[in-house]
């Protein structure tokens, strides 16, 4: 073979023999880089060691140390598990098992499905392959082969991959010692450097391909990370995760609840609803800051809405559909129930004549819409059927509209700040392969939207994390994605910013310009929490139910200790509603230390504790939730504190101006 040419991280170039592999790249470069490397990539693309360069790129030698080795360690991880079931119980069939978020898994076929009682064994078996530190090695078989030696294996589900796999491409075989899987790879160098940091974590049924009419298997999951301390980093966040579900702080809370009559949907209670109508309250003061027009679009459209919007080609699998059959032929109608708000702002900008001078017009809603989850990817609030959107859309000029784009960056950075996030990722997603418009309106969209996203980092001093997100953007055009990061370390993609050249030209949206001529308006998909539902999801998990003053669904108790505080108890709460604070009062025949215990485990913020001498003196005991100290103080005081306390940071803002 002949040299190939080789363009490293630091930007030098040297030629190499073709036939060189990865490892005597690394090898050549330095004997203490090859002992730390465990691939390689070649213009992008993750290579065994074992593997030729063949071809000129650019080139990186990738450590174990790299966090693209994570996904080496868990995939290398995943094969070790096929082979220590197979040799605690042979006869186990072995399928598939990729690497997924935070860990792999791996489905098995066995008559007596496995049990977490089963991880002990499994796990010791691993760490006795794992120090075996076998090679994995690559072979290329025919295909006839690897179907007989799988077959004489009694790997059923292994034939069918194989059939599956198409006949130009090579069917590749990872050895791990002697034994060897179907596998695409690619591999560390051996199992040695998986390392000792993994650990089994559930099992689970799953139907083979995803399929109910074939076969049940077994599912283990694991997790396997770099070293123990991002293990344990990683443990201890699940376990922070489940004290925070959103659901089990729901029950506690008396928040809102799921039955089966309305599946993904929310039956909200008085404390959670109330804490909804504050989120959106704050949302409302927040957007008529902006210059935002509040408008209300039907819930239900006839379907050539849709199809005019390209929406019913495109999700119509995701939506509800209603069909009116009257006694009239013309009521003979297909409709859906609204699974997003756009279409319906456009016919509202349509809505009389528009002039330049008029944009940028901003149209809001708080819609409730509907869209088509498979029952079992419900999840709480996270994942629902019919959810709020806080969704807006923004009709402007070309020449505006990169200043609209930062002024929307502008109101969700700070809308989440005051939520106290502050660890904040802007990924800019890009064409899909499934698109609408031409590529010179892409070309043209991407471009802005590259300039403005550069502008963000820029601007936020490198406090904002900025990348870019190929191929996945809305199917009308790119979009900026925000993603949050929890008390608790977790990511979530809730804000987005959307631009969208194709809508106004399906709806024939237009407005008129300077020169008295019609022109096509840009218009911006905006959302800020996305889903309500999940928002509030978010936040109750991230704090952990123990929310801010201005924003806990009941901000204080009145509670006694004794009966003849009653009617001071009364009198507080009277001062307390009456100065807008939501409060309620205890006067039950339980002891003091029971009541305050209940009324911590429900997440209450402040507990004011009144008794015979505080209401002779006019005085309450507070206390906090998450502390045993009590704080003397006058009735006046306490309340002049938590009027202040419970002041959303919007209206402090305000005031402070």
């Amino acid at each position: 073979m002949s040299d190939v040419s080789l363009t490293f991280p630091d930007g030098s170039v040297r030629d190499y023999a073709a036939a060189m592999t990865g490892g005597e790249l690394a090898e050549s470069i330095s004997k203490s880089l090859a002992k730390k490397s465990v691939a390689y990539v070649l213009d992008g693309t993750l290579r065994d060691l074992s593997e030729p360069l063949q071809k000129s790129g650019h080139v990186e030698i990738v450590t174990r140390d790299d966090p693209r080795a994570l996904e080496l360690i868990r995939h290398d991880a995943a094969h070790v598990l096929a082979e220590a079931v197979q040799e605690l119980w042979p006869g186990t069939q072995v399928t598939i098992g990729p690497v997924i978020e935070n860990g792999f898994y791996y489905d098995f076929a066995r008559n007596e499905p496995f049990t977490p009682e089963d991880f002990p064994a499994i796990e010791k078996k691993m760490r006795e392959i794992i120090g075996r530190n076998k090679p994995f090695t690559r072979e290329v078989w025919a295909r006839d082969h690897a179907r007989k030696i799988f077959e004489d294996k009694g790997e059923a589900y292994k034939l069918e991959l194989i059939d599956a796999i198409p006949a130009d491409q090579d069917l590749k075989i990872y050895f791990q010692g002697d034994w060897f899987d179907l596998c695409r790879g690619p591999h560390m160098a051996s199992t040695g450097q998986i390392g000792s940091a993994f650990k089994l974590m559930k099992v689970a049924g799953a139907y083979w391909r995803g399929d109910s009419n074939n076969p049940m298997l077994t599912r283990i999951y694991g997790t396997a990370w770099a070293d123990q301390s991002q293990l344990d980093t990683y443990l201890h966040m699940l376990e922070e995760a489940e004290k925070r579900d959103h659901r089990k702080l729901g029950r506690e809370m008396d928040l809102f609840h799921f039955q089966e009559e309305g599946p993904g949907v929310v039956f909200w209670h008085a404390k959670g609803w109330k804490m909804f109508q504050t989120l959106v309250s704050y949302m409302r003061r927040r957007l008529d800051e902006q210059g935002y027009q509040e408008v209300n679009a039907p819930q239900v459209l006839d379907k050539s809405l849709w199809e005019t919007s390209g929406h019913w080609g495109w999700y119509r699998d995701a939506m509800f559909k209603v069909t009116v059959a009257g006694d009239d032929t013309d009521d003979d109608r297909v409709f859906a129930l609204k699974p997003m708000n756009c279409p319906g702002h456009v016919q509202i900008f349509k809505h009389g004549l528009k002039s330049y001078r008029d944009l940028p017009v901003k149209l809001a809603e708080f819609g409730n819409v509907h869209r088509y989850e498979p029952s079992g990817a419900l999840h709480g609030l996270m994942r629902v059927r019919g959810f709020t959107q806080d969704d807006a859309h923004i009709f402007c000029t070309e020449e505006q509209l990169a200043a609209e784009c930062l002024r929307i960056n502008d109101l969700i950075l700070s809308t989440y700040a005051d939520f106290g996030f502050t660890k904040i990722q802007v990924k800019l997603s890009t064409r899909p392969e499934k698109r609408v418009g031409t590529d010179e309106a892409w070309d043209h969209a991407e471009e802005i939207m590259g300039k403005v996203l550069t502008t963000i980092e820029a601007q936020s001093g490198g406090a904002i994390r900025t990348s870019i997100n190929p191929g996945e953007g809305a199917f009308y055009g790119p979009k900026f994605e925000y993603v949050l990061k929890d008390a608790i370390g977790r990511e979530w993609q809730c804000g987005t910013t959307q631009v969208d050249f194709n809508l106004p030209e399906r709806f024939g949206a237009f407005y008129i310009g300077s020169d008295s001529e019609k022109k096509q308006p840009v218009m911006v998909h905006r959302a800020i929490c996305g889903s309500m539902e999940r928002f509030l999801g978010i936040l109750m998990e991230n704090f952990a139910g123990h929310f801010p003053l201005w924003f806990a669904p009941l901000q204080v108790v009145v509670t006694t200790i004794t009966s003849e505080a009653d009617s001071y108890a009364l009198e507080v709460t009277a001062k307390l509603k009456a100065a807008g604070l939501l409060a309620e009062t205890d006067l039950r025949n339980e002891k003091i230390n029971y009541k305050v215990r209940e009324h911590s485990l429900a997440k209450v913020p402040v507990i004011l504790v009144c008794g015979k001498r505080e209401a002779e003196e006019g005085t309450v005991n507070m206390r906090r939730l998450g502390s045993r100290d009590q704080e003397s103080m006058s009735l006046d005081a306490a309340l002049a504190a938590l009027v202040d306390e419970a002041l959303p940071p919007d209206l402090r803002r305000k005031r402070v101006g």
